[in-house]
C-alpha cells in the first residue's frame, strides 16, 4: 500500500510575491507519470513540506480543470512557512494529497453563484471561481465581493484585474476604511457592507465565502438577511487542518474530524458545530 505520511517530490516551477508576506508556488511532480495522472477536486487542500523544518497544510488554489501542476499560496506566519517563503523558482519542496472533500460544484449547474472573500481567504475561493470560469456556460450569474485591510494586502492583482475586465463577472473589490491609496478606484468598507451594497439576489443561488472569522459571521448575517438559506452557503475551514488523515487529532470540533470529514461545509453545518456563528 502507499505510504500517506511520504511526501511527493515537487519542483518549484514559478514563484511569485503576492504581497510582502504572502506567496504563491507554481508546483509540478518531479515524476512525470504522477504529473499526467494527478487529480484533484476544487476545496481540497493538501500539506506541504519545508524539508528539515515539517509540514504546512493550505488549500490547492487552482482549479482541476486546469491540468499538470498544482498551485499554492500562504502566509509566511511561522517555523514551516518561513522554510517554504525562503524557497525560489527550482528548488525541490514535498507534497502529500489531496485531502479533504470538495464543493459540490456539479449540483449547482444553472445557479448564480457569488464569492465572498476576505485577505488571504481568496486562495481557497480562488479554486471554485477558476473552476466555476472554465465551466461558464454551466452557471448564471457570477459576483465577487473580495477585501482586505489595505491595498498592499489584495492578493492575485493581476486576476482581479482580469475579473473586473469580463462581463460576465461581477467584481466588488474593497479595503478597509484608510486602507485606501489615492490611486484605489474600488469600494472603501468592510465586506459585510460592500455585500450587503452588492445584494446578491437569495433566488436559485449559492455563496461561497472564506476569510477571517469575523468576517464570516458578519456577512453570513447580511446573508440571512438578503434570504440566502443556510444550506445554500459554503465555507472551508481549512486552517483546522492538520496531518490530513484524521490521526493526529488536532483538528476535532467536538466529536467532528474536519480532515477526514471537511473541510468543505455549509453554514447549516458550520453553526451546528459552532455555537457563536
Amino acid at each position: 500500500m502507499e505510504n500517506l505520511y511520504l511526501p511527493k517530490l515537487v519542483t518549484i516551477e514559478d514563484a511569485y510575491l503576492e504581497t510582502p508576506d504572502v506567496k504563491s508556488f507554481r508546483l509540478v511532480f518531479k515524476d512525470e507519470a504522477l504529473r499526467e495522472s494527478f487529480t484533484f477536486k476544487t476545496g481540497q487542500f493538501g500539506l506541504y513540506s519545508a524539508f528539515g523544518l515539517g509540514e504546512s497544510t493550505f488549500c490547492i488554489s487552482n482549479a482541476p480543470t486546469r491540468k499538470g501542476y498544482i498551485q499554492c499560496t500562504f502566509r509566511k506566519t511561522g517555523r514551516v512557512t518561513g522554510g517554504l517563503f525562503d524557497l525560489s523558482i527550482g528548488d525541490t519542496m514535498g507534497f502529500r494529497g489531496p485531502f479533504g472533500n470538495h464543493f459540490p460544484i456539479d449540483e449547482w449547474k444553472g445557479k448564480d453563484i457569488t464569492f465572498i472573500a476576505g485577505g488571504i481567504g481568496l486562495p481557497p475561493v480562488r479554486s471554485v471561481i477558476l473552476n466555476c470560469l472554465d465551466r461558464r456556460e454551466d452557471f448564471g450569474d457570477i459576483t465577487i465581493v473580495y477585501g482586505s485591510r489595505c491595498v498592499e494586502d489584495l492578493v492575485y492583482k493581476n486576476e482581479l484585474q482580469h475579473w473586473n475586465d469580463r462581463d460576465d463577472v461581477a467584481l466588488y473589490q474593497t479595503v478597509d476604511p484608510g486602507g485606501e491609496t489615492p490611486d484605489w478606484k474600488g469600494e472603501v468598507g468592510f465586506v459585510p457592507m460592500i455585500l450587503e451594497k452588492a445584494a446578491p439576489k437569495p433566488k436559485n443561488s449559492i455563496a461561497v465565502i472564506c476569510g477571517p472569522p469575523i468576517m464570516i459571521k458578519f456577512s453570513l448575517s447580511v446573508l440571512e438577511e438578503l434570504g440566502f438559506s443556510d444550506n445554500d452557503v459554503y465555507t472551508t475551514l481549512e486552517n483546522k487542518m492538520k496531518c490530513g488523515v484524521g490521526k493526529c487529532g488536532r483538528c476535532n470540533v467536538g466529536d467532528i474530524y474536519i480532515c477526514k470529514e471537511g473541510p468543505v461545509y455549509t453554514a447549516a453545518e458550520i453553526k451546528k458545530m459552532y455555537y457563536d456563528f
